[in-house]
């Protein structure tokens, strides 16, 4: 078996496999079950930072994403959808899927959205219903700046709908500070559990935005009114996925238990970087990189899916490529979740230098050696 330093899914802890193989009952009618179900959920809330709800979804994270767009849109709705990257743009396509009306604010993909120019738009233009922006934008690793985004949008009553998959966990997340109305999460990113699961905080305004609707969310699995009121009547709307939820349980166990978990991913992520760069090699972004995922800029002559076959093959390590506008040109290194340790990357990064060499491109330096030069200061001379 391959060691996964992708951008998700992550290596899992046994202690999370242990606990998915756990004896289970029935979650339709056993009660027990819907009080570890909301013990889950609160314990999502507090590592979010918010008094909101959550609610854990049976489906990977792009549920949560299609979910919040459902359960919002109605038909000639206008939604603000901040396009600086793939998974930005691909709100848009929620949106007219149920009915609404996607008006893209596109900016440069190489680097972060900047506040103040999107306060421009927004005095010329404000007459949205809600706005979606990506926290993390996974195929290029740009991160954008919730903590000032959200707010923004909040001062011309806009609600705001935050798909913070890839970085919840791996950067800092303070839901009812930064004002975000549903913030989206998954199972398999940061978290380190196996993919299946998604999950939502929403807040009180945008659950009385879903039920003073005019029409009916138009969809079942995929509305979030439905989840409103589980605790009260000890009822679930589908059958969840017992199983996936006791391993979820664990993984936020350990989450909470890490102290060190975001200055970790922002010491990694830095010492990444800056090792990519001495090598020789070129990152995707200008600037404004998230801590959980590495973007690089595939070398001229040699083909992604080249590197990525010889690193698995030959190294017994899967980095991925990207998508879309993206690819065959980048390759991106995960340091996330469990991922984010220092042997794991320092192999990763040893490993790609030598299936650079045998590709026929020849790094300054080893990636890894370097890396850890770079977080390990050597101990004086006795």
């Amino acid at each position: 078996m391959y060691k996964m330093m992708t951008p998700g899914p992550t290596m899992v802890a046994p202690s999370v496999l242990q606990a998915r193989s756990r004896e289970f009952g029935n979650p339709d009618v056993d009660t027990d079950f819907c009080e570890e179900y909301h013990k889950v959920c609160t314990r999502l809330a507090e590592l979010l930072d918010t008094e909101n709800e959550v609610y854990i979804l049976g489906g990977e994270g792009i549920l949560a994403l299609e979910a919040a767009c459902a359960s919002l849109t109605e038909p000639g709705d206008r939604v603000l959808v901040i396009d600086n990257g793939v998974f930005g743009k691909g709100f848009a396509d929620f949106v007219k899927i149920y009915g609404g009306e996607p008006v893209l604010y596109t900016v440069d993909y190489h680097k972060p959205v900047e506040t103040g120019k999107l306060r421009a738009f927004l005095e010329k233009d404000h007459g949205f219903k809600y706005a979606t922006v990506v926290h993390c934008d996974t195929p290029s690793g740009v991160l954008n700046d919730i903590s000032t985004i959200c707010p923004l949008l909040k001062e011309y009553g806009i609600l705001t709908v935050v798909d913070s998959v890839a970085a919840m966990f791996g950067e800092e997340v303070h839901v009812d500070d930064w004002k975000i109305d549903i913030i989206c999460g998954g199972s398999q990113k940061a978290l380190s559990a196996p993919p299946g699961l998604a999950f939502v905080s929403v807040s009180r305004e945008a659950m009385e935005s879903m039920e003073n609707r005019r029409t009916p969310v138009a969809s079942f699995y995929c509305s979030l009114l439905i989840f409103k009121d589980y605790y009260k009547e000890k009822w679930f709307p589908y059958t969840m996925p017992i199983s996936d939820i006791y391993g979820l349980a664990e993984a936020v166990r350990l989450v909470g238990e890490d102290k060190d978990r975001i200055e970790r991913h922002h010491r990694i992520s830095a010492a990444v970087r800056r090792a990519v760069r001495e090598a020789g090699l070129s990152l995707y972004l200008e600037h404004g990189d998230a801590s959980t995922v590495t973007v690089v800029l595939v070398p001229e002559g040699i083909r992604d899916r080249e590197i990525i076959r010889v690193m698995k093959e030959e190294h017994g390590i899967l980095i991925s490529g990207s998508f879309d506008v993206l690819a065959g040109k980048v390759i991106r290194l995960g340091h996330m979740g469990n991922n984010a340790n220092t042997e794991d990357v320092a192999q990763m990064l040893t490993a790609l230098t030598k299936t650079l060499h045998q590709l026929g491109f020849e790094c300054l330096c080893d990636m890894g050696e370097v890396f850890l030069g770079l977080l390990f200061t050597p101990r004086p001379a006795i």
